[in-house]
């Protein structure tokens, strides 16, 4: 295990901690979630475990969080009703897709404003996560903030969706995070710097065994059909979890009448429900071009 990246770790959970409220510690099941919650134990920071319930958990992540005491917090919309991916589905009148990714937004993202948050975001993880990405993540309206860092001598630079990417954890960034995360979404991303390996070799060492879905060949935790995740891993998730595909199915159904209903034009694949679910299954290969109408 690298104890030098624990340090560290542990450093930046306590240079950045809130003076008057716990942080909001993000918390999704998976392996990089539980390196957070146990390295905020060993720092001794004041925080709360938030899981926010997408509805489209696997039921071993939805049991497993709940085994760890995580508050589970759920999205709604103005009028009180719950939000879930069956009807945002029908709501937003597309399916969830790699490049429209209103699930992640409404259903994931939602939780903890107004607070400090902490994430298991890695730059490991993606080539994109290394670009955009940093210790400290600030997301303010652009030039304000930029403006704002400015005005107080902050080393920062601007990622693809405009907001503040902080690296190095000096007091003059220190000063500056706790003047903005009460108006932004402000996240710390203490393990960003870590590998698989490290996490891995870090949770060996504190015995934390995660999500039993690791144990049964699962390389990544998330929701269930999620395009983001490799087709063949799609495909297993669905005959492991019939329901779930029954469930998309169902709202594709809802989401074509939705769509009849307010004139619009659906994609020449798109017969049926199933029709959707098979074309869905394939966005990545078939593109969007055909929602230029919308």
């Amino acid at each position: 295990m690298d104890i030098e990246k624990e340090k560290k770790a542990i450093e930046r959970l306590k240079a950045f901690e809130p003076e008057c409220e716990p942080y909001y510690l993000c918390y999704s099941g998976g392996k990089d979630s539980d390196c957070i919650r146990i390295l905020a134990q060993l720092a001794g920071v004041k925080h709360e475990v938030h899981h926010n319930l997408t509805t489209v958990d696997a039921p071993e992540t939805v049991r497993y969080v709940k085994s760890v005491g995580a508050i589970i917090d759920k999205a709604y919309y103005s009028d009180g009703k719950q939000k879930t991916m069956w009807n945002l589905i029908v709501n937003k009148k597309i399916p969830p897709t790699r490049l429209i990714r209103y699930c992640c937004e409404e259903l994931k993202e939602h939780g903890g404003k107004g607070k400090m948050k902490i994430t298991g975001v890695r730059w490991g993880e993606s080539k994109s996560r290394k670009e955009c990405k940093g210790i400290i993540n600030i997301i303010g309206k652009s030039k304000t903030m930029q403006k704002k860092a400015e005005s107080e001598s902050v080393e920062y630079n601007v990622n693809r969706q405009g907001g503040l990417i902080l690296n190095m954890d000096n007091s003059e960034n220190r000063r500056f995070v706790e003047n903005c995360y009460r108006t932004t979404s402000t996240l710390l991303n203490p393990i960003i710097d870590w590998t698989d390996s490290d996490v891995w070799e870090f949770l060996h060492y504190y015995g934390c065994d995660s999500n039993p879905l690791y144990q049964c060949g699962f390389k990544r935790i998330g929701c269930i059909g999620c395009p983001f995740a490799s087709y063949s891993m799609r495909y297993k998730e669905f005959g492991l979890y019939p329901k779930y595909r029954k469930n998309y199915i169902r709202a594709f159904d809802k989401m074509l009448l939705a769509r009849n209903q307010a004139g619009l034009t659906n994609n020449a694949k798109w017969d049926t429900a199933i029709d959707v679910f098979k074309w869905w299954m394939n966005e990545d290969i078939n593109q969007l071009s055909f929602f230029d109408e919308e």
